[in-house]
């Protein structure tokens, strides 16, 4: 009638891991049962990586010359019991086995005049009730307070109660254990009573049941006590079933049913393993085709109390016909446990939890529920309690400062909105304006002496081009897109070779001009209008051939770095090819350098207005910008990298707009005499 007892070790393993109990405790009878329960809960525990703390194991009973064990073992017991690692304790024994740890408890709190407290989660099998007898019952059950306990499933019958309630000592029959039982349970004895009196009153049979102590008698029906009713009333049907189907229907007397020959029990057998019926508790008794009865457990929790009266809460119950992981059903709200851990939930670990932000290391010298906690690694978080191995982030996130969650990266680029892009876009802006200005300047003065000096077309062309190197540097700032990136690194090699090929051309110019003065010179028939157009188209054509290739082949493309900055991602131009924008700054470079190099050479020459002195220091400033520029560039990340890109273009322009024309610009707007065809004369002698 009882249920099956492999389900329960399931039940218990579900319960320690339903509550995170991974280092336990475990007690067991000294018997055959005991060993058995041993051999096969020990293997389940490992597999579900639990561990035991300790296996104590007790006699089933002591005799007097076993005085030296049982204080061997209390010291042991007692030596389990303070390891405030160890919280939760299993118990597997037998109707005995709760008192007798109440009474070893009692011991040793008489041997320690009561100054222990003992704060543990008792989970015990369904062989053991919560009641004490004899001597016992006036003890209290403060030590299981809290405990959790398997039980075998009963529902409530209202009808058991009033049966209960309405007992009496006194009967027709003779009842010998019914008043011995009153006697031993009120401390009182009846006249002519075979047993020695244990008080020093007389019973009067009108004494209630249900004013005894629950460790003592319990009016509501447990698990045992529903098992042997629905065993009883299982035969009773079974009887009855067999009675109906009879052949000689016959009345059987109720005095002489074992003397029947109808009754033998190979014949009741067939009726008793195929019953089928509704107890008055509501519920169908039936078997399973392994001829148990068809119920589960119930998960019953132990509240005890002051006055040493106790109460039992059914928190949950274990389904045997579950799926798999799901055979343990339990409300954590009702359970209260041991006032010593103040309702918290009790840890029972080797150590303690490593928290987020740690992994769990095995220690090489311990077990493994036994391991160190180790910080995350740079880069990497743990998000839950216990984990086995940090992780990364994804891609878009961030570690936090204590590597417990990640954190949404911020999208960053050079943005109009934010005070670098501002300054930036305001010097851009107004280096146009300065640009415009002085081609205004000099189209409203173009008749002027030193406008018609230095080749006023080439002077023009290279204004114009300073003022697209300003207006380029805009392309670099704001959110990158598909048109930008493919514009931004072309359009400012290509405009950029264009403005210094116009000042190569004019430092060319002023030398092939002062060569073609001397007598017999070859270098007349390159004096002309199509020297210096040649010289611009030529050196920006070459550029444009570059561009185009590398636009053909690996253009770039908008991208979003997420690797480079730990909190950021960067929204920036992926190049496409690197080799390709080093091929335009170097060959932006060939053309500076050849310019300084034939500006530095033609200083000295005599001039109209001595341009060549001018170009040098804009060519000197300019290849000292693009120079300092590559390490910056290579060491920067994000929008740092385009600050530094368009600061280099801003400075270099404005370095060739300075040291061109500003000079020029003074003498036209502050010294109009100097600019005459005299003044030049005069001062080239």
């Amino acid at each position: 009638m009882a249920p099956n007892e492999v389900p329960q070790y399931i039940g218990i393993i579900r319960l320690l891991q339903f509550f995170g109990w991974k280092w336990i405790g475990l007690f067991a009878a000294d018997t055959e049962s005991g060993e058995n329960f041993l051999q096969k809960l020990q293997p389940l525990l490992s597999q579900q990586r639990i561990c035991l703390a300790f296996t104590q194991r007790f006699p089933k009973l002591f005799r007097l010359d076993d005085l030296d064990k049982f204080s061997d073992i209390m010291s042991n017991f007692f030596t389990h019991f303070t390891d405030i690692k160890t919280n939760a304790y299993i118990l597997y024994g037998e109707s005995l086995t709760l008192a007798w740890l109440t009474a070893l408890k009692f011991l040793w709190d008489a041997a320690n005049k009561g100054n222990t407290s003992l704060c543990k989660v008792w989970i015990t099998t369904t062989q053991i009730d919560f009641m004490l007898t004899g001597n016992q019952k006036n003890w209290d059950l403060q030590l299981y307070d809290g405990a959790i306990s398997f039980q075998i499933h009963s529902s409530e019958n209202l009808e058991f109660k009033e049966f209960l309630q309405s007992i009496k000592p006194y009967s027709k029959h003779k009842d010998r254990f019914r008043n011995h039982f009153w006697e031993q349970a009120f401390d009182c004895f009846f006249p002519n009573s075979e047993w020695s009196p244990m008080g020093s009153q007389k019973c009067t049979g009108e004494e209630e049941l249900g004013s005894l102590p629950e460790p003592l008698f319990q009016l509501q029906m447990t698990g045992h006590s529903y098992s042997i009713y629905n065993g009883i009333y299982a035969v009773a049907h079974s009887l009855h079933t067999m009675r109906l189907k009879g052949s000689n229907q016959r009345k059987i007397v109720a005095g002489k049913m074992a003397e029947s020959p109808e009754l033998q029990p190979f014949k009741l057998h067939p009726y008793l393993q195929g019953i089928s019926f509704n107890n008055s508790a509501g519920e169908r008794v039936s078997f399973n085709e392994k001829k148990e009865v068809a119920g589960g457990f119930d998960i019953i929790n132990l509240i005890t109390f002051p006055n040493k009266s106790i109460r039992t809460v059914k928190v949950g119950r274990l389904d045997i016909k579950a799926s798999y992981g799901n055979e343990l059903i339990i409300n954590e709200n009702l359970i209260e446990w041991h006032k010593g851990f103040n309702q918290v939930l009790p840890v029972s670990l080797c150590n303690e939890y490593c928290h987020p932000g740690f992994w769990k290391r095995k220690s090489e010298r311990k077990t493994f529920c036994c391991y160190d906690c180790i910080p995350c690694p740079q880069g990497k978080i743990s998000s839950k309690i216990d984990t086995e191995d940090c992780f990364k982030c994804p891609e878009d996130q961030y570690p936090s400062k204590e590597q417990d969650r990640c954190l949404n990266k911020t999208m960053s680029f050079l943005s109009f909105e934010e005070p670098l892009g501002i300054t930036l876009a305001s010097a851009a802006v107004a280096f146009s304006l300065m640009s415009t200005s002085v081609l205004g300047i000099f189209l409203k003065r173009r008749d002027t002496p030193i406008v018609k000096a230095n080749n006023r077309d080439l002077t023009y062309t290279l204004l114009i081009t300073l003022l697209l190197c300003f207006l380029s540097s805009l392309l670099f700032l704001g959110q990158p897109g598909k048109v930008t990136c493919l514009l931004r690194q072309p359009a400012f090699g290509i405009i950029f070779s264009a403005a210094v090929s116009c000042v190569l051309a004019k430092t060319i110019t002023v030398a092939v001009a002062f060569m073609a003065t001397k007598p017999g010179s070859t270098m007349r028939k390159w004096v002309g209008k199509k020297m210096a157009p040649s010289i611009v188209l030529s050196g920006s054509f070459l550029q444009a051939a570059l561009c185009t290739l590398w636009l053909a082949t690996f253009p770039p493309f908008p991208d979003l770095d997420v690797h480079s900055l730990m909190e950021t991602m960067i929204l920036q131009c992926n190049e496409g090819s690197i080799f390709m924008f080093y091929c335009v700054l170097c060959y932006l470079g060939f053309l500076a350098i050849a310019s300084f190099i034939v500006a530095f050479l033609t200083r000295n020459l005599p001039d109209s207005f001595n341009e060549a002195k001018f170009i040098t220091f804009s060519m000197l400033a300019f290849c000292s910008v693009w120079v300092s520029f590559v390490p910056t560039y290579l060491s920067t990340r994000g929008k740092a990298m385009v600050a530094v890109e368009v600061f280099s273009i801003l400075t270099s322009s404005a370095a060739l707009l300075g040291c061109i024309f500003f000079p020029k610009c003074f003498i036209i707007v502050l010294r109009p005499e100097l600019n005459s065809r005299h003044q030049l004369i005069k001062r080239s002698n």
